[in-house]
């Protein structure tokens, strides 16, 4: 049995480990339960990650059942986040199919429509704030947990190993003591079925956790911990969890996370890199405070939510299409994507049926060097049609959204000969009609607040 080179570290961080690579191999072998490692790229589950990899290797053919290493990418990590996390899994992955260890790796994103892009700019979510995290459900929580219950269907069951330490915090070590757990230092997860959540460095101090990453053992993957250590310098972060629920603090402040991250009022990690030389994150930071200062500004804001009752509703058409203007311009600015085509596809389609008529997103992405063709529905006017329907309703004092609505309808109703459909039909457009006769000016019609 291969044991790491513990010899370099300090006595009690050398028994540690030890401990904690014996729990593990315990665990492990005790049943048929695969398992699933949640890996933010942190400390504390790079951590955790390397001792499991080490107790695969040294099992050796006893290593049978499955560990999924999962991430999560929001597509809005901060860049060298981003990149040292994926750098890091395609090392694991590759090295790991070398030596024939039963370890997979899988990187979670939200769906199209569950993107911070998709939310903000193409239906009007205004930025996420501490009462209103739409962001955490959509990006991290819903993505992490569908792959979990997918592994989990096929398995039966699954052991969903934490990087938790109760020394994080006080809050932290009040939710994990809170737990019922069972002989084997397990407990239920409160939300996925048929999984059991185990926190095998929950007693490692912050001290020790370094200590064994900058002074043990190199990563069996290969390389060494100097480039996460230099993250943390820079950043002057903890690390962002892989996020189950809405119990996970926001990772903006001094966490790393996403660089769009408004529900602070600072994103101290990002800030961080810029002072510590990285000026070419500035535009982002910039953007970020951007939103966070439009967010205030009602006068950007449609006058009616998506029910139709009254109050601060999502971003107006102007704003949604200078968050998109911005975006790209600050995309060229830092030199790499930022938002991707089937995104920008998916803001025309919500915009199509909201606020424009005329593939405003596309024309805008277009003159940014991509090159997109918008996805036209049955009700697509072409160049000449457009200028005619908003002609005429110049002419007769009709708001051209409101029309762009009813029209939009035609595609959310295809077939009215299906029963129970024209019910509904008549509700939309009385809905519709009754948000646009709502709004003094007709400009902005009933569009909404995301409740």
């Amino acid at each position: 049995m291969t044991q790491p080179e513990l010899n370099i570290l300090p006595s009690e961080v050398a028994e540690r480990a030890a401990s904690t690579l014996a729990t593990l191999r315990e665990n492990y072998l005790a049943d048929s339960r695969a398992w699933v490692v949640a890996y933010s790229g942190g400390k504390d589950s790079t951590l955790l990650l390397q001792l499991v990899y080490t107790m695969l290797i040294d099992l050796g053919k006893s290593a049978e059942k499955e560990v999924y290493v999962i991430s999560s990418d929001t597509q809005v990590e901060a860049p060298r986040i981003a990149s040292h996390l994926h750098q890091t899994l395609s090392a694991i992955s590759n090295d790991s199919k070398k030596r024939g260890l039963p370890l997979r790796c899988r990187l979670v994103c939200p769906r199209v429509d569950e993107s911070f892009w998709a939310k903000l700019i193409g239906k009007g979510y205004p930025p996420p704030t501490r009462n209103f995290r739409w962001c955490t459900n959509n990006m991290k929580i819903k993505p992490a947990r569908r792959s979990i219950a997918d592994i989990a269907a096929r398995h039966g069951s699954v052991v969903l190993l934490l990087g938790s330490r109760l020394s994080e915090s006080s809050a932290r070590r009040q939710r994990m003591e809170g737990r019922n757990q069972n002989f084997r230092g397990m407990n239920p997860h409160h939300d996925i079925p048929n999984a059991f959540v185990f926190t095998p460095i929950a007693d490692w101090e912050i001290e020790e956790v370094w200590e064994y990453l900058l002074r043990g053992p190199q990563p069996p993957w290969g390389g060494d911990h100097n480039n996460l250590a230099e993250l943390y310098r820079d950043a002057s972060g903890g690390e962002c969890p892989l996020v189950l629920d809405l119990t996970t603090p926001s990772c903006g402040g001094s966490r790393f996370g996403c660089w769009t991250c408004t529900v602070v009022k600072q994103d101290r990690s990002l800030q961080g890199f810029v002072d510590s030389g990285d000026d070419t994150l500035l535009p982002l930071v910039e953007y970020c405070q951007w939103l966070r200062e439009i967010r205030e500004d009602e006068s950007r804001r449609l006058r009616h939510r998506r029910n139709g009752a009254p109050g601060p509703g999502p971003f107006d058409g102007r704003t949604r299409r200078e968050l998109l203007q911005r975006l790209l311009e600050v995309e060229q600015r830092v030199g790499r994507l930022l938002v991707d085509d089937e995104v920008i596809k998916y803001i025309q389609s919500v915009w199509s049926k909201e606020i424009d008529l005329t593939e405003s997103a596309i024309a805008i992405a277009n003159t940014f060097g991509r090159e997109l063709v918008a996805e036209r529905s049955d009700m697509a006017l072409n160049n000449e049609q457009r200028e005619l329907l908003a002609e005429a309703a110049k002419e007769e004092g009709i708001d051209l959204i409101l029309l762009n609505r009813l029209l939009s309808l035609a595609d959310e109703f295809p077939d009215i000969t299906v029963w129970g459909v024209k019910p509904q039909l008549r509700a939309k457009i009385k809905d519709i009609i009754e948000a646009a006769a709502g709004d003094d000016n007709g400009d902005d019609i009933s569009a909404s607040l995301i409740v």
